[in-house]
């Protein structure tokens, strides 16, 4: 491919997205570059502080059940408050809680701490995917969760290596680092990015309609949208099971591949340049594929994706050879790579329009409970059975997603739910009309967020990768 092409490919792939995309990509970019404890947590406990596996692994654990906890409330005040103030609110405690860690000595300190960095941490995802959906028109999602989930490989690939440098020097730089950055992306926020949720969905409304729906969570239509609304919702509620047996094969690469590779002989280095390759890949091949994929089938994306990352797991049991483990990661890089902006746009489209927060707050926490559960299941199975069990149980998986992912999205309608503004009462607010559509490289502005003509329509918006 010429210099040329790839130029115009680079274009094409950033080109009529929203400004406030951009800003809110970049506090993306900037929070995954001091992404320091949820990288080194297992060693500065155990390395820095001399505390034995098993504490380091409750605290991890406690870590990830603070996401569970924290995906269905985030959900709840993206709807109730609004994106932005949830933004701010998960940032600046984020700051507060990391930077809190890092001085903490007492054991039950530690573990009390690492629950509330949890619970803060995954706090604003539901609000960055609800905006991001509230922003961007439908035909360009996937591109948009695409460029998302790239920004937060790069800053992942970045922080990793020079969180390993930090942490030569100072735990507690790395701590305070990650505190500092999380709180510009808070300033971020609060500087450039308007509140984006659409009219009638909360206290955002005026007048009593307004004040009614903060407090019920109706819709402009006078429905209301609850949790329980979320989780009567049949076909919403089969993708995040779905999304649940995704996350389980591949959080397997960090929790599942490390202790095969080990008790296969090999080094912590070694595993370290088999994993690498997931996040090269990921940088290297995420824009390409997306335009790629960005027009074609989801259902049959999601299906091929659940395959490949079934089978791509399960080829590790047949892996002797380094270079071998490595061709594995690329079999199942590869169908992350196809997942994730698919099965995340999919999520959008199932989401009444009121409702994103608290349906983005339950789909997230189907990651939070696969970061608890799959630790658990591939110790259990290598303990007792060995890991050729776990990677055949990773086949299982993926085919049994790949056949959910088939029943699910047969008739599905086309376009999002609840965007008829005469049906749902969607109207972006004032403030947001005027500050967010408007495309990086231009004046002109774009389309008010709403229903569009899309061609061979695309889902609307995973393992977030998980952190």
């Amino acid at each position: 491919m010429s210099a040329a092409s790839l130029r115009r490919a680079a274009r094409e792939s950033v080109a009529g997205l929203p400004r406030a995309f951009w800003w809110l990509w970049t506090s993306t970019l900037v929070n995954r570059l001091g992404a320091f404890v949820a990288t080194f947590m297992t060693l500065y406990l155990t390395l820095d502080r001399g505390y034995s596996a098993s504490f380091a692994g409750l605290v991890v654990a406690l870590h990830g059940l603070g996401g569970v906890v924290s995906s269905l409330v985030a959900g709840v005040m993206t709807d109730r408050l609004g994106r932005r103030p949830t933004l701010l609110a998960a940032q600046a405690s984020t700051a507060f809680s990391v930077a809190l860690l890092g001085f903490m000595e007492h054991p039950a300190a530690i573990a009390a701490v690492a629950l509330l960095v949890g619970m803060t941490s995954n706090a604003s995802r539901p609000a960055v995917a609800a905006m991001m959906a509230d922003i961007v028109r439908p035909e360009d999602r996937v591109r948009a969760f695409a460029l998302n989930y790239w920004a937060i490989n790069l800053g992942f690939a970045v922080s990793a290596t020079a969180a390993g440098l930090i942490a030569e020097y100072s735990y507690l730089a790395g701590f305070l680092g990650e505190a500092a950055l999380t709180l510009a992306c808070a300033v971020l926020v609060y500087v450039k990015l308007p509140e984006s949720r659409p009219e009638g969905g909360g206290a955002g409304a005026s007048g009593a309609s307004g004040a009614s729906g903060a407090a019920s969570g109706r819709t402009g239509a006078g429905t209301e949208i609850g949790l329980g609304t979320v989780l009567r919702d049949g076909r919403f509620m089969g993708v995040v099971g779905l999304s649940f047996l995704i996350s389980l094969v591949f959080t397997q690469g960090s929790v599942g591949l490390p202790v095969a590779m080990g008790s296969a002989g090999f080094s912590p280095g070694d595993y370290g340049l088999v994993i690498a390759v997931n996040g090269l890949l990921i940088v290297v091949l995420q824009i390409p594929v997306t335009g790629f994929i960005e027009h074609r089938d989801p259902q049959k994306l999601l299906v091929v994706s659940a395959l490949l990352a079934g089978y791509g797991f399960a080829l590790t049991a047949f892996a002797g050879p380094l270079w071998a483990y490595a061709l594995t990661v690329c079999v199942w890089t590869l169908a992350e790579i196809v997942n994730s902006p698919t099965q995340m746009s999919l999520v959008v489209r199932l989401s009444p329009v009121h409702g994103r927060g608290r349906y983005q707050g339950v789909y997230t926490m189907s990651w939070a409970v696969a970061a608890l559960v799959a630790p658990l299941m591939a110790g259990f199975m290598i303990d007792r059975w060995g890991a050729g069990r776990l990677w055949a149980a990773t086949g299982v998986l993926g085919t049994v997603a790949a056949a959910g992912y088939w029943l699910l999205m047969r008739n599905l309608p086309d376009g999002d739910r609840g965007t008829d503004p005469a049906a749902a009462g969607v109207a972006a607010g004032p403030k947001a009309a005027e500050a967010l559509p408007c495309a990086p490289d231009t004046a002109e502005p774009l389309p008010a967020p709403g229903p569009h003509p899309v061609p061979n329509p695309v889902p609307a918006p995973a393992p977030v990768r998980a952190g």
